[in-house]
């Protein structure tokens, strides 16, 4: 039986005993009930086109030891933890930069050379992180838009609205309203692996699914699509690192 077209396909997030989830809503005319299915994308929750979000993200939370499992699961292997020290190797762009720490009056952190130097107002692990996160988010913020538009023009698409996510268990997402939204530990991966993931998402501007069409659309703009995202899944632990 072939599968019934989505309406609408929507990045959203709700909270949890455990905190933020983001998720991806699906809705789908004639559909009866609702479907949770937890990949290495993270949660994709199938509705009918009818029912409210309320009801939705309720039978979601029903749900939610189950969920939080299966996303466990998903996170089970992990890179070792980062050493907020002086000297401490940063995953970036695939290659890695040394980590500088020096003590000032007021928070900064540039990368110069190989090297990410960071100002902080005290040797505290949980401000050296923050200042490295925001760092990371800044660069990202800038790198991810100038592929996105590169890579949307060479798709022949209009360039959508670009939004930084924290997710942990999806790198990207794509709505109706045309956002996309790309995951700042990108950063951490190779560029190439970059740019898979954006043309995954800039596809779902032609296809608000995951039909055939939408994986030739993906091969059209990215023709080895398959080698790049069996190297993102076997190694997504090592940029979800912190």
């Amino acid at each position: 039986m072939r599968a019934r077209e989505p309406v609408s396909r929507d990045a959203r997030s709700l909270t949890l005993a455990e905190g933020r989830l983001d998720y991806v809503l699906v809705r789908r005319r004639g559909r009866r009930g609702v479907g949770l299915k937890v990949d290495e994308s993270g949660l994709t929750v199938n509705a009918p086109l009818s029912m409210p979000v309320a009801r939705i993200e309720a039978l979601v939370r029903e749900s939610e030891a189950w969920v939080l499992r299966k996303i466990d699961e998903w996170r089970s292997r992990r890179a070792p933890p980062i050493a907020w020290t002086d000297g401490a190797r940063l995953p970036f762009l695939g290659g890695g930069l040394t980590l500088r720490l020096a003590l000032a009056g007021r928070t900064r952190v540039e990368r110069v050379a190989s090297e990410v130097r960071a100002a902080v107002r005290a040797p505290d692990e949980g401000e050296i992180r923050r200042a490295i996160v925001a760092w990371y988010k800044r660069e990202a913020l800038a790198y991810l838009h100038e592929r996105v538009l590169a890579l949307s023009a060479a798709a022949r698409l209009p360039a959508p609205r670009l939004m930084l996510s924290s997710a942990l268990a999806r790198w990207g997402s794509c709505n109706t309203r045309r956002e996309v939204r790309l995951a700042w530990r990108l950063m951490k991966a190779p560029p190439e692996l970059i740019d898979y993931v954006i043309c995954h998402e800039l596809a779902h501007l032609r296809h608000m699914d995951h039909s055939g069409a939408f994986w030739a659309e993906v091969e059209r703009q990215c023709p080895n699509y398959r080698q790049l995202r069996a190297r993102l899944f076997d190694t997504d632990y090592l940029y979800r690192s912190f």
